[in-house]
């Protein structure tokens, strides 16, 4: 093991850290005595206090107790970034349970699996996203229904300073499901709140993942492993009560929920949350509120940049700037620091890891790189055939040890057993990413074991994609690859083989057909009609070639 890196360490900074004791509530309950009046969350103008946000997770907390919800259940949320979120997090921690976050972009399809493999007895919703709930199988008892613009005075917006077309989602009058709760509603239960009986070594967290087979699977963590990164994220970033966040990297996502929120949370810091993307938006909120942290992925950055407005924007507050999911590209980090005098601050990190194993030292960044060594975390590079560890320069595979590593997926055994090794006396989880540490300690990443797709920090696993494109009727065969894209860095191309007498399937229907069945992300951007795929002699799809094909272009 090297520990070159620790010449570049955080002035200050412990090299590790033993997690709290304590269950995630706990920590909101201390930041709302602490700071009662102080502003929790900001949405669209609307200011939630400590207090405030303490006051609706014992309300809400104490309707899933009545409602049956006990120690260890699990319960779905499926919202964009709004207060409603936030508040359903802690309330199913504070009565016990285990939160299933749910990508609110999700389909049918895909939510009928997470419901069936959490064996969740609850689902947290928005109107909107209701109906595709219902087509997944969950019945409308169910069913907690939000309308997001509920928080706000009135229970409406008028758009005034939004982004167009804001206010007329926001304010959409769309019915509650027969036999659903509406979100006032549990929040108005008078019963008593639940004792807090979970601690740290209580499952917290069933995060879903996909992999080579398709089939998401469920990474346990335990409120030990997210209460880790929560406290090692503000001692390595020098947080304090007086931060202002901006919260527009997805809370569904293991970035925005440790890193963003429940850091956030955790710190008594103003927490400005943003349910989509708009870059002049997000700046005039910069502006505005006086935001001092901005956790990002690079294509905010990228389009941001690219406003016509842009000569206007004043990003003065921010102190930090970072993020993760796909490197940063060099030109546009040097017109970062340019313009702002702003070094962007890389890090690296899996659903498995709780967000960050990884991440480059404030004063001593590099630019696309996975950075150093997390506090408490042991990484190495190792062979992936024999799994001995590689000396400094050479590519293997990235493995991970530490207390923000995952206790294994949910209900698989198998794959459990497959996702880790015993290295040193330790058991160390394999990312299946290559790279390489340099002889300073800092890693860089160059290419993936696993079969995976990074979109603009969105990961899509080809193998998903392909068993959902093969429910379509025109469909005889598909194979999904990674095509390059100057945006998103990567994105989705399908190889398709029509059913005999569907010839007449185009490229934008089959999309069309896609966008219907699955989220946004993993629609394929990119179409190509085929009469056949290459195949192994056992019969399988080539996709490795298919794959070199498609980068050899």
């Amino acid at each position: 093991m090297t520990l070159a890196h620790h010449a570049f360490w955080p002035a200050r900074v412990p090299h590790a850290i033993s997690p709290p004791a304590t269950a995630l509530p706990d920590n909101l309950l201390v930041s709302a005595r602490r700071f009662p009046d102080r502003p929790a969350l900001v949405f669209l103008g609307h200011t939630t206090t400590y207090a405030q946000l303490a006051a609706q997770v014992e309300r809400l907390a104490a309707w899933l107790a009545e409602r049956g919800v006990k120690r260890g259940d699990r319960v779905l949320v499926g919202l964009q970034n709004c207060p409603q979120l936030v508040v359903a997090h802690y309330a199913i921690l504070s009565a016990n349970a285990v939160v299933v976050p749910v990508n609110p972009m999700n389909k049918a399809a895909e939510l009928r699996h997470l419901i069936e493999d959490s064996g969740a007895v609850l689902a947290i919703t928005s109107t909107e996203l209701s109906a595709e709930w219902l087509s997944a199988g969950m019945a409308a008892r169910d069913l907690l229904v939000a309308h997001l613009a509920e928080v706000l005075p009135g229970g409406r917006t008028d758009g005034e300073g939004l982004p167009a077309g804001w206010a007329d989602w926001l304010n959409a009058d769309i019915a509650l499901p027969d036999g659903a709760t509406a979100w006032r509603h549990a929040l108005a239960c008078s019963a008593a709140p639940p004792a807090l009986e979970v601690g740290a070594a209580d499952l917290a967290l069933l995060g879903y993942t996909s992999g080579t087979t398709g089939h998401p699977k469920g990474c346990m963590h335990r409120h030990s492993s997210l209460q880790h990164n929560v406290f090692a994220g503000a001692l390595w970033g020098n947080g304090s009560h007086e931060d202002v966040v901006l919260g527009v990297v997805p809370m569904f996502h293991i970035t925005g929920m440790v890193v963003v929120m429940h850091g956030a949370i955790m710190g008594g810091a103003a927490l400005v949350l943003m349910p989509r993307w708009q870059r002049e938006y997000a700046a005039r909120l910069i502006q505005e509120h006086r935001v001092t942290r901005w956790t990002n992925i690079p294509t905010m950055v990228i389009d941001l940049l690219a406003s016509p407005q842009v000569d206007g924007f004043d990003l003065s507050s921010l102190v930090y700037i970072g993020g993760g999911g796909a490197a940063m590209p060099q030109a546009v980090a040097e017109r970062l620091q340019q313009r702002w005098g702003l070094r962007y601050q890389e890090g690296y990190g899996l659903t498995e890891t709780a967000a960050p194993s990884h991440s480059n030292p404030a004063d001593a960044p590099r630019q696309q790189c996975l950075g150093v060594p997390y506090i408490s975390c042991d990484a190495r590079v190792v062979d992936t055939d024999t799994l001995q560890e590689l000396p400094a320069g050479e590519p293997g595979e990235i493995i991970v040890h530490g207390p923000m590593v995952f206790d294994g997926y949910w209900r698989q055994p198998e794959a459990t057993r497959a996702a880790f090794i015993e290295f040193d006396g330790k058991r160390f989880f394999r990312t299946g990413d290559i790279g390489y540490v340099d002889g300073d300690g800092y890693f860089f990443m160059t290419d993936r074991l696993k079969r995976m797709i990074n979109a603009s920090g969105f990961k899509v696993w080809p193998a998903e994609v392909e068993n959902l494109m093969h429910a379509h009727p025109g469909i005889a065969e598909a194979c999904i690859v990674s095509a390059p894209d100057a945006y998103r860095g990567e994105t989705v191309k399908a190889i398709v083989v029509w059913r005999a007498g569907n010839e007449a399937l185009t490229e934008d229907a089959l999309r069309d057909w896609c966008r219907a069945h699955m989220a946004a992300y993993k629609v394929p951007a990119r179409i190509e009609f085929v009469d056949s795929l290459p195949k192994s002699g056992a019969g399988k799809v080539m996709w490795r070639a298919l794959q070199e094909r498609e980068r050899d272009r």
